[in-house]
């Protein structure tokens, strides 16, 4: 019995010396955290390491900010690899849940940076990004994953690819379409005059919106090899009777099978008819609009995407549903009607660059109607010239296919000679024939 008594003693004191100790840890702990984080923000970064370290190994989970701010001074200050490892995996080990999908795809961004993990192993990391969140990823990791999907599944497993492609292509469509919403809110009062603060969003915006149209044009390059019609239709007519109910499958199909011009083929017109009685909405009535045309049908075609239009509440789909109306009329050689339906576009998306290159793309296609000579042909250029830096000027999510458009057009300007043969002089108003109808300026250099 006495022994028992010891134990017992001996039991509660040795708890209350480690409640005790444990109270102290965590004291320091905060001491520590205080005086580290005071340090760095300070940047007196080697103050804030000895610290720092001291809360790595004692107190991993205190904050979070020990990994966000660690991070610059593993990698930044110490430029240790082996310990900014160490601070990626601790802080997904302890912070699971804190923008997990980022932190993989930074670390696979610092890993492969410093040679420290094999491809295979990196992307293992962006697949963990990629399944938490696409829209979390950096741009040129999204690129960087589609490339990996596609090396490995393009030949036994094109459906993954197809699948991962569509999946990331919507998600930056939505970053896309964000960023345009907050561009026009900011530009769309052209006497406004912007603070500081919204001059630096805007060039945010701006340049966020640039990356992802580079990117989503990089994907396209990627796909096109492997989404062909060939492919295509094989793939979908295996696939069919599974997901003729499924909306998200059906969409995703009959998008692909539109996009690389595979109308033709009796399986969109399935597709289509499946679709629009999967889901009744603006985006299946439209696909199925173009069905009706081909058949002949225009009355019916008209009312159907009436119909799609007057469902949809979003001015940027109204906006792109316009424009997809504009280039069924380009295909049936209705140049008027497809411009001012590229312009009812614009007047729901001033910054919509895609509704001015198809304007340009209209006048190119005009230039042996529109000139009677080689100056006049040219001229047109001009016309289709400002349209195509318009798109550029308004619009940089395509930058880069703005600026092919526009070098092509310059490239097809009258040259001096030219100009002076045919009596007119630099600087001097044209007006253009036909009926494109606009007024330009004569300038060889297309300024």
């Amino acid at each position: 019995m006495k022994n028992f008594t010891l134990l017992i003693a001996a039991t509660m004191l040795f708890t209350v010396v480690k409640t005790n100790a444990q109270e102290d840890l965590t004291q320091e702990c905060t001491i520590k955290y205080n005086l580290f984080k005071g340090d760095f923000n300070s940047k007196k970064f080697d103050d804030a390491y000895t610290n720092w370290i001291f809360l790595m190994d004692k107190c991993p989970d205190l904050s979070v900010n020990i990994y966000k701010y660690g991070s610059t001074l593993a990698e930044e200050v110490k430029k240790d690899p082996a310990l900014a490892k160490k601070v990626y995996e601790q802080r997904l080990k302890y912070y699971p849940n804190d923008n997990p999908a980022k932190v993989h795809s930074d670390y696979a961004d610092y890993l492969a940076k410093n040679n420290l993990a094999s491809d295979d192993e990196i992307f293992a990391i962006l697949e963990k990004a990629y399944k938490i969140s696409p829209r979390d990823m950096s741009v040129k990791n999204i690129y960087k994953y589609f490339q990996g999907v596609t090396d490995k599944f393009k030949d036994n497993d094109p459906k993954r690819v197809f699948d991962t492609y569509d999946d990331v292509i919507e998600s930056i469509g939505e970053k896309l379409d964000d960023y345009t919403t907050k561009i026009n809110e900011l530009t769309k009062d052209s006497t406004k005059v912007l603070d500081e603060r919204q001059k630096r969003s805007l060039n945010a915006y701006q340049i966020n919106s640039g990356a992802l149209g580079q990117i989503e044009e990089g994907l396209d390059n990627i796909i096109s090899e492997i989404a062909t019609c060939d492919r295509l239709i094989p793939l979908y007519k295996r696939d069919f009777e599974t997901y003729k109910t499924d909306a998200t499958w059906l969409r995703r199909a009959v998008s692909r099978m539109f996009n690389k011009g595979c109308q033709e083929d009796p399986l969109f017109e399935t597709l289509a008819k499946a679709y629009a009685e999967a889901t009744p909405s603006p985006d299946s009535y439209t696909f199925y609009a173009g069905i009706l045309d081909k058949n002949g049908d225009a009355a019916g075609a008209n009312a159907m995407r009436k119909k799609a239009f007057d469902l949809e509440t979003d001015p940027l789909k109204k906006a792109k549903y316009k424009l997809n109306a504009a280039e069924q009329a380009k295909s049936r050689g209705q140049l008027s009607v497809a411009r001012a339906l590229a312009r009812e576009a614009l007047s729901y998306n001033p910054n919509y660059g895609k509704a001015y290159l198809l304007i340009g793309r209209l006048y190119q296609s005009s230039v042996n109607e529109c000139g009677n000579n080689e100056f006049e042909k040219r001229m047109v250029y001009a016309a289709a010239l400002r349209q195509a830096q318009k798109a550029a000027a308004v619009d940089p999510s395509i930058g880069s296919t703005a600026a092919r458009y526009i070098a092509s057009y310059k490239g097809n300007l009258p040259d001096k000679k030219t100009i002076f043969t045919s009596g007119k002089r630099e600087g001097d108003s044209y007006s253009i024939k036909c009926w494109i109808g606009e007024t330009v300026t004569i300038d060889s250099n297309g300024k």
